[in-house]
């Protein structure tokens, strides 16, 4: 197995990678204090082409997140506030009729949404109908929009970073598990430490603002995205993404698993496991992916995809606590 990459100019673009990450979680923490690990998380999606929900009581950066990252990668960013009354078009877009001054004559003009953006922030996406939550997902999926039976193809790049909050449930449509799979990943924001918040004040409470640099372009992100999958991963790897994704299954799983879940994570939770290892590698200027890779981001990649059962709730575990009790178990190839 090759460990550098045949073309030079791969070469070349990973070692610019690696150099670039430390600079590009700089440039994030002149607007974000701390959330370093979910900033490293978010990174990983994007490289991935992956999207991601963001999960976190408000007032935790979240859309100064996605702005500042578009900034430092050169991409345009949209944003668009989910609410009950929201409507499939008003995130898609819409043929509106247009009149030609000259000739008098009407016609279709189709009229952009905000969901046109390289990074996409879809802000509370709990708060919205199910039929809108459909049509957004279904524009991640595809990555095009059809609107009166004409199709439009979405920037690349392009990742959408939902939010939602966690706290209060009250009017909130929550995403179905089968939709809840549809993202990369599932980022969990916690609350600053003590010195982190004193900073959090001291920058927000004076009229100085931040200015970030670009890293990136948008063009050497989609260069990125497109090496990540040709980054080599060996059997141990697969297997060992498999091993973990099988563990989480009631039903031919760990026992950990028959005991404390109700629904484990199906292939796709194994291949993001693997997607997210290679990109990870990549950022640490390796041309090869490793278990230690797969093992970092395993409560991302898997936590929205298992269902804790019963049993679980009533000793308080969440899905991140069963993992806990899985994951040291699976034995690496």
């Amino acid at each position: 197995m090759s460990t550098v990459p045949a073309d030079p100019a791969e070469s070349e673009l990973i070692a610019r990678l690696a150099s670039a990450r430390e600079r590009l979680l700089e440039e994030l923490s002149k607007t974000i204090v701390g959330q370093r690990t979910a900033l490293e998380q978010v990174i990983l999606a994007v490289l991935c082409r992956g999207h991601v929900l963001l999960e976190g009581v408000p007032g935790l950066a979240k859309t100064v997140l996605v702005q500042s990252l578009g900034r430092c990668l050169d991409c345009s960013s949209g944003r668009v506030s989910f609410t009950p009354d929201l409507v499939p078009s008003d995130i898609t877009g819409a043929d509106i009729i247009q009149e030609d001054p000259e000739t008098g004559r009407r016609q279709f003009e189709f009229l952009p949404g905000p969901i046109f953006a390289n990074l996409v922030l879809a802000d509370e996406i709990n708060r919205c109908p199910p039929k809108t939550q459909a049509a957004l997902l279904e524009a991640m999926q595809e990555r095009r929009v059809t609107v009166r039976g004409r199709g439009y193809e979405l920037p690349d790049p392009f990742v959408v970073l939902a939010t939602q909050n966690p706290i209060e449930q009250e009017g909130t449509y929550p995403l179905p598990e089968a939709q809840l799979d549809r993202f990369f990943f599932l980022v969990r924001l916690g609350y600053p430490g003590r010195d982190e918040e004193i900073e959090v004040l001291r920058r927000t409470t004076t009229g100085v603002n931040a200015v970030l640099k670009r890293v990136l372009s948008a063009r050497e992100v989609v260069q990125l995205q497109d090496l990540v999958r040709s980054v080599p991963a060996p059997d141990p790897v697969l297997a060992y993404a498999a091993d973990l994704a099988r563990a989480t299954r009631p039903a031919d799983g760990h026992p950990e698993a028959r005991r404390w879940l109700s629904w484990g994570a199906g292939p796709r939770g194994a291949q993001v496991l693997v997607l997210a290892a290679k990109a990870r590698a990549l950022l640490s200027g390796r041309f090869h992916a490793s278990c230690d890779d797969v093992a970092a981001i395993v409560l991302p990649a898997l936590r929205h995809r298992i269902v804790p059962s019963f049993a679980a709730q009533a000793e308080g575990l969440d899905a991140d606590a069963v993992l806990g009790r899985i994951v040291p178990e699976v034995k690496r190839p």
